[in-house]
């Protein structure tokens, strides 16, 4: 029976650090794209646009309804075949491509929920002074549904750090792909893999209090 290397914990622990911005930047700039696609399928969806509402039910419909890893597989190793343009994306740019489009399906219908959310009357209120629905979309309804839909935005935003470790599928070397790698050359399998688990769960443990204080600030000024 074998028992738990501390030593060769600790010297890993600033070799998976390391990749830490990595894994953290993967995140941001797909929580970013993510979000601003999102809002634009959700105005799409709320504003039952003839055409592009059915054409993002079926984005909406696949990126849901199929597994992240089969999509990147599909971006990073299909897409190539068909579009040779495609040929020239790297692991990284293909990872944030695909957590940005997954996400988003998922942001979008959130984002509709907060929407449709909000009262009634403010709709009616903004039709009252001249405002067409897009003006009153973008002035009036999206700040109040953003407050709304923050907790659940950032709970997605959690979800992206963890679905980065799937990013060394495709051959990145972020903070799980460092862990099998020295996996790999030392056969402590077991202790990178919980090494990394660690890292996780404190970031997102980190998150978490964070969200949870955002939280109970919105609703003591929703309170007021």
């Amino acid at each position: 029976m074998g028992t738990l290397d501390l030593d060769f914990m600790l010297g890993l622990v600033p070799i998976l650090l390391r990749y830490l911005p990595l894994t953290l930047g993967m995140a941001l700039a797909a929580m970013v794209l993510a979000l601003a696609l999102a809002v634009v399928l959700a105005m799409v969806r709320v504003l039952r646009l003839p055409v592009l509402d059915q054409i993002v039910m079926g984005f909406v419909s696949f990126f849901r309804g199929t597994p992240l890893l089969v999509q990147l597989f599909l971006f990073y190793y299909g897409l190539p075949q068909i579009i040779p343009a495609f040929s020239a994306i790297n692991g990284i740019t293909a990872a944030i491509m695909g957590i940005t489009l997954h996400f988003a399906a998922y942001m979008a219908e959130s984002i509709r929920a907060a929407i449709l959310g909000v009262d009634r009357s403010q709709w009616e209120a903004s039709q009252a002074v001249g405002m067409t629905q897009l003006q009153a979309l973008r002035r009036i309804i999206l700040p109040q549904a953003a407050r709304i839909a923050a907790p659940t935005l950032l709970n997605y935003f959690i979800d992206m750090i963890k679905a980065t470790s799937l990013a060394f599928t495709l051959g990145v070397t972020e903070m799980m792909g460092a862990a099998q790698k020295e996996a790999a050359s030392s056969f402590r399998y077991f202790e990178a893999f919980l090494l990394v688990a660690i890292i996780y769960w404190a970031v997102v443990e980190t998150l978490s209090t964070v969200q949870r204080r955002l939280e109970l600030r919105m609703n003591r000024a929703l309170a007021r």
